[in-house]
């Protein structure tokens, strides 16, 4: 794929994919525009760069799709002043369109199988790596205004919780009775405070499961 064909498939789905379902900040949609996704997938993967679709990057990782990550980011009203941390930033897709509306971001991942993609394009994109625990968040570079999980989750550890600045946001497809509910907004009790603002069918990242009650 040349990088003009590349360019206009970012365009075509900004436009087609992403502001049509309420991608409105201009910083925001030229992040999407100007941040290819090509080294973020396998080359195998390359044909579906730019579909709407929850790609596999390593057995059981996938990266948001486009349009879920497009809303998560502008309900959680990301600007270029946030410290922001992505948990289970797989390969860094997530991470370095934060990363180029200008906000310092640090993307989290312990998955052996990404972290050489990870790094290969954080110089690039423009975002830092940390490697440890996903649950355990990362302490080094907090507080953070803004903490997005590459994945649905159904609980936001305490780890995680405590490294959340004073007024920051959450933005996290929470998981609860199978279904996929995007949200984006400050803690309560340890729970975004806000309504869910769309169903996604997104993938589970790993760590992030209640415990299941014994059932006798």
């Amino acid at each position: 794929m040349t990088r003009s064909t590349s360019s206009a498939q970012r365009t075509l789905m900004v436009k087609t994919q992403l502001q049509t379902v309420g991608l409105f900040t201009p910083e925001l949609i030229d992040a999407f525009e100007r941040t290819p996704r090509e080294p973020h997938i396998p080359e195998s993967l390359a044909g579906l760069a730019y579909a709407d679709a929850a790609l596999e990057v390593a057995p059981g990782r996938y990266l948001l799709e486009p349009m879920a990550l497009a809303l998560l980011l502008e309900n959680a009203r990301l600007t270029s002043s946030d410290n922001v941390l992505v948990i289970g930033a797989a390969t860094g897709y997530s991470a370095a369109v934060c990363a180029a509306t200008g906000a310092r971001v640090t993307a989290l991942e312990d998955d052996p199988a990404l972290l050489p993609i990870l790094h290969a394009a954080a110089d690039a994109a423009g975002y830092a790596v940390a490697e440890g625990p996903l649950p355990d968040g990362w302490a080094a570079s907090a507080p953070y205004s803004l903490i997005l999980f590459e994945g649905a989750i159904e609980q936001i550890p305490g780890a995680v919780a405590a490294q959340l600045a004073p007024q920051g946001r959450v933005a996290a497809v929470m998981r609860e009775a199978g279904v996929g509910h995007a949200k984006a907004g400050p803690l309560v009790g340890g729970r975004i405070a806000t309504p869910a603002f769309l169903e996604v069918a997104a993938r589970p990242l790993p760590g992030f499961a209640r415990p299941r009650a014994f059932a006798f």
